[in-house]
């Protein structure tokens, strides 16, 4: 089983976008990298819920992203083609992360799939 264990907000303004889930809902954030994207905490780990990110918005019709966390990248990938989805961005490798890409389902809504392999893109 495949779990929605974070999520992604596209924002046109980033700054606002965290002043806003700070001060309305007490949400912190961390930049990642040197990247345009900030890991939200949503909450204290030892309850229920998962954490997310602030991204810079790329795109007008960037959509908000849920990400399951699978075991085997690509036998989902071929689990989502053959039953009606699309990958929509292939697969990726995050160093010393995981792998990522992102797919819509069969009524188009995209969402992300992420696999954790720390050895990944380890030379």
């Amino acid at each position: 089983m495949a779990r929605i264990t974070h999520f992604e907000i596209p924002a046109s303004d980033p700054e606002r976008s965290m002043a806003f889930y700070t001060t309305v809902f007490g949400w912190t954030f961390q930049r990642w990298g040197t990247e345009d994207y900030w890991i939200a905490a949503t909450g204290p780990e030892n309850e229920s819920g998962i954490n997310g990110a602030i991204l810079l918005r790329r795109a007008p019709d960037m959509p908000v992203v849920n990400t399951l966390v699978v075991e085997d990248m690509d036998a989902a990938i071929e689990r989502v083609e053959q039953n009606g989805g699309q990958i929509v961005v292939p697969k990726v490798t995050i160093p010393g992360m995981g792998y990522q890409c992102y797919f819509k389902d069969p009524d188009g809504i995209i969402h992300g799939m992420m696999m954790y392999d720390a050895q990944a893109g380890a030379s």
